[in-house]
């Protein structure tokens, strides 16, 4: 049964939203800003350069800053998030990340046209586009929204960006970071190169105490946590125009982020008389380093038609190993020795042919491989009786699980898109899929899947500043490899490892959404409405996989299931109040969902930790006279139960707000000063143990409630061009 909050709060939603259109409507026209945006008639909204010649502006990110709604466009506000297809990853797709440089995608995993937007400077963009229709002139299909960033043409021409910046984080370190970039044009070339390190560090101070039923404290446990990372980034991307019908584009990046790892933990009996406390200290070694290369080429034929190619090759390598040390006075033992690898790798083609019906209708056909690899390892050994290997840290042997899995994939698509007259678009996608996945290693097994994946999107623009769209999409999630071999919880310090499950099966849904979306006059702001319906088959969750001796779970499918809810988002600037430079934004998300527990058989959410119900504000102030800004957004998540359940234990885990804040100055040299402020992370934990069975049928041994933050983080950066 669905509960009573998505029709009366909808209500009041769409109720509040059409009060708020009509007021500010009515009081928009009293802003007149110098650069107004302008406004096609099929809905793009243009923002040329001189619209953000006020502000000091560094990046395209300070750019889209300055933007009413761009949170929307962006995918970035309130919405429903987490379901099947949510991840990504399968393959390149029409959709993926919506935005354009130069009107064409960038064809990347990890290096991707979002991920260049704080690394290109300001100065060297002509206009920014946020296209609200589809057409099938664009490179992707199926986004709300698509922000194309369209930069200056020269003959020669080279710009240069730096930053600086300095994190002082809870335990009084200082950790240093930069970032260097040169966008530049030198004929038909075009390129962009990038190079950045960046600093991640975390100290994370947390305390955990646990309960038997009756109330008592069984044992606490004062936890210290450091994570000394501080990855390097080699980005470049690079266009030639071979002839005014051939492009040809590249992109590389190259990621290396070897760091150390250590946690030290007091661990006090709270039954002894007196209490007795032990220590432990774990040593947790990273090696995390990726490539990717990417690249497209296009050519225009004589009558319009394109023929277009996209591939992408990328490999990502993480290999850790944890050691835990049982410590007594001077001298310490080792009891725990896990190691875990994996290595992933992707090899993507998609091509395809497009071409007109007459003068309102295109279409797009086409074909696109993709085979992704996943190799793992794992091995686990505990201090026993047994005698002692050198391959598991000098401990005996409990697991030495190696595996490959592999996915060849092959879909085959045709989009149809109709501009049915000046107001009304229809986009109609067929896709049928193709894929064997293979297992090799400790488990052997081969299966093939066939899905037919079609979708609608139906886009009506009521008046220039009133869109209404309205899509039906059947999705197919992507697997996670890592869970068909045995893998670590490494959020749980007494679970050491997990089962892998060979029978997986893909996610599947189909979803229902319906949008409006309300653009003030005069570039006053941006209201959006969304309602959401998501039919869910063959969902992924914790399954039993016990065994005559051991209670067991693993990831497995548990059936079918739906979520529902409705998000309202809103971008304001208070010319009204005669403060045209002011920008207010508020979102709320409001979403349930209902599964059947694979253990207890009963109805319940789906298993969440973060994403669903939550709601967010922010506010951005820009004074050009004084050539400053300075601002905060805040984010909270709530009404959702936010638990994971598992066979043998439930966590909870309740939420706390987030916030960010920054103040910002050009000043000296002509330099950007930005000083910022994020908050302390805090992450909380109600963890139900059971004893005796499962959670249906055990009983409760203890009830962890865990702590933790890694303090605020303070930073200053300083930013500048030539």
């Amino acid at each position: 049964m669905k509960p009573a909050f998505l029709p009366s709060r909808l209500g009041l939603a769409i109720g509040l939203a059409s009060a708020f259109i009509a007021f500010h409507g009515s009081l928009a026209m009293a802003q007149q800003p110098a650069d107004q945006p302008i406004t096609s008639e099929d809905s793009t909204v243009r923002y040329p350069a001189s619209y953000f010649s006020q502000y000091q502006t560094y990046s395209v990110n300070d750019m889209l800053d300055r933007i009413p709604g761009i949170t929307v466009a962006r995918g970035g506000g309130p919405g429903p998030q987490g379901g099947p297809g949510s991840g990504g990853g399968r393959g390149l797709g029409a959709g993926g990340d919506q935005i354009l440089i130069n009107g064409r995608r960038i064809a990347g995993k990890e290096n991707e046209g979002g991920n260049q937007l704080s690394r290109i400077p300001s100065s060297q963009v002509d206009y920014i586009e946020i296209i609200r229709g589809t057409s099938g002139d664009l490179d992707v299909r199926g986004g709300t929204q698509v922000i194309n960033i369209v930069l200056l043409e020269a003959e020669s021409s080279a710009s240069y960006a730096y930053e600086v910046n300095m994190d002082h984080l809870q335990d009084g370190t200082n950790r240093p970071g930069g970032k260097f970039s040169v966008t530049g044009q030198r004929g038909d070339l075009s390129y962009f190169l990038s190079a950045e390190r960046e600093p991640r560090y975390e100290f994370r101070d947390g305390f955990e105490t646990s309960y038997f039923v009756d109330g008592s404290v069984n044992e606490t446990v004062d936890r210290d946590e450091t994570r000394d990372a501080w990855p390097v980034t080699l980005s470049s991307n690079f266009g030639y125009e071979i002839t005014p019908n051939d492009t040809a584009n590249l992109n590389l990046q190259w990621t290396s982020n070897n760091f150390d790892s250590y946690a030290d933990r007091i661990i006090t009996d709270m039954e002894a008389n007196p209490p007795v406390a032990r220590v432990e200290h774990d040593d947790i070694p990273n090696d995390d380093n990726s490539w990717e290369v990417g690249g497209d080429y296009m050519h225009v034929f004589d009558n319009g038609s394109r023929w277009k190619t996209l591939f992408i090759v990328n490999e990502a390598e993480t290999e850790s190993v944890r050691e835990r040390f049982q410590v007594e006075d001077s001298s310490r033992y080792s009891d725990l020795y896990l190691r875990d690898y994996a290595r992933n790798r992707e090899r993507i083609v998609r091509s395809s042919y497009i071409f007109d019906l007459g003068e309102s209708q295109s279409v797009e056909a086409g074909l696109e491989r993709a085979q992704t690899i996943l190799d793992t390892s794992l091995q686990l050994g505990l201090l026993t009786s047994g005698s002692g290997d050198p391959y598991f840290g000098g401990l005996t042997p409990i697991t030495n699980a190696n595996g490959t899995v592999e996915e060849m994939r092959y879909e085959y698509f045709a989009i149809h898109n109709w501009q049915m007259n000046d107001r009304m678009t229809l986009e109609t996608t067929l896709l049928f899929e193709d894929s064997k996945i293979s297992q090799s290693g400790d488990i052997s097994k081969s299966r093939n899947f066939n899905f037919f994946r079609p979708k609608v999107d139906y886009r009506f623009l009521i008046t220039p500043s009133i869109q209404f769209r309205a899509s039906i999409e059947k999705d197919v999630a992507q697997l996670s490899f890592g869970d068909f071999t045995a893998n670590i919880d490494s959020g749980d310090d007494e679970q050491n490892a997990f089962e892998g499950n060979s029978d997986l099966r893909q996610e599947q849904s189909w979803k229902y959404e319906a949008n409006l979306e309300y653009r003030l006059p005069e570039d006053a702001g941006v209201i959006n409405t969304n309602i959401f319906y998501h039919d869910l088959t063959d969902l992924i969750d914790n399954i039993d996989v016990s065994t005559e001796n051991e209670i067991l779970s693993a990831r497995g499918n548990i059936g079918d299931g739906e979520r529902y809810g409705f998000n309202f988002d809103s971008s304001l600037r208070l010319g009204f109040i005669s403060q045209p430079d002011m920008l207010l934004t508020a979102g709320v998300t409001m979403e349930d969902s209902t599964v059947t527990d694979p253990f207890t058989h009963q109805k319940r959410e789906r298993s969440i930790r973060g994403g669903a119900s939550r709601y967010s504000f922010g506010f951005r102030h820009d004074l050009p006279a004084r050539s400053m800004n300075w601002g905060f957004n805040y984010r909270r998540e709530f009404y959702n139960q936010f638990r994971d359940y598992d066979i043998d234990k439930i966590e909870q885990y309740p939420k706390v707000g987030s916030y960010f804040g920054w103040f910002e100055m050009q000043r000296w040299g002509g330099l950007i000063y930005r000083f910022e402020a994020r908050d302390n992370r805090q992450r909380c934990r109600i963890r139900t143990r059971y004893i005796d069975g499962t959670i249906a049928t055990g009983v409760i041994s203890e009830i962890e409630d865990s702590c933790s933050d890694a303090g605020p983080v303070y930073a200053i950066k300083i930013r500048g061009t030539f």
